[in-house]
């Protein structure tokens, strides 16, 4: 009789124990960060990294490698400087710059301007986007400057691309884009 008892208080205490428990949570965590994990904040300090650089702001006035800033503001007087600006590419390179440029342009711009740059693209064809011109247009007087120029700030409804293309490949497109600018105007 007494075993019984002994079995009926275990079995008892058994019986508290479990209807105490939390379902929604383990009772027992192996590896508690694996299930509730810290937040940090970004760009912040951690404790775990002192005086780190680690996902930190880069230091004021730097220039970001293989970037060269574009020292034409980006204004209607700007764009008028932008005009008289020349390609600072290697004239002896003009093959390679073009066909460079050429193959930039069909993946960034022929979408809307046209493989021709008639203005007549596969968005413009399906009325996506309206009013996009052609390099021939003679109101718009398209240099290689201003072509650089809106490239790199965008304009009405374009947008730039800047970080999509580097300097290098912003100049290659400008260059092909007089191209087919001079194809369009024989």
């Amino acid at each position: 009789m007494n075993s019984f008892r002994n079995i009926v208080i275990v079995l008892g205490m058994v019986l508290l124990v479990a209807s105490c428990a939390d379902k929604s949570k383990p009772n027992y965590q192996y590896m508690p960060n694996m299930y509730e994990s810290v937040g940090y904040e970004t760009y912040s300090e951690v404790d775990f990294l002192p005086n780190s650089m680690e996902a930190m702001k880069p230091v004021e006035n730097t220039i970001s490698r293989g970037w060269i800033p574009y020292g034409i503001e980006n204004t209607i007087e700007g764009k008028e400087i932008a005009r008289l600006n020349l390609s600072p590419l290697d004239s002896l390179q003009s093959e390679v710059n073009l066909a460079k440029g050429k193959e930039l342009y069909t993946i960034y711009c022929g979408i809307c301007h046209g493989t021709k740059g008639k203005g007549q693209g596969n968005l413009v064809k399906r009325e996506k986007i309206l009013g996009v011109p052609s390099y021939a247009d003679a109101a718009r007087n398209v240099t290689v400057g201003t072509t650089f120029h809106t490239i790199q700030y965008g304009l009405n409804s374009m947008g730039s691309y800047a970080s999509q293309l580097n300097t290098k490949e912003m100049w290659q497109v400008s260059e092909y884009v007089m191209t087919l600018k001079q194809d369009l105007i024989k």
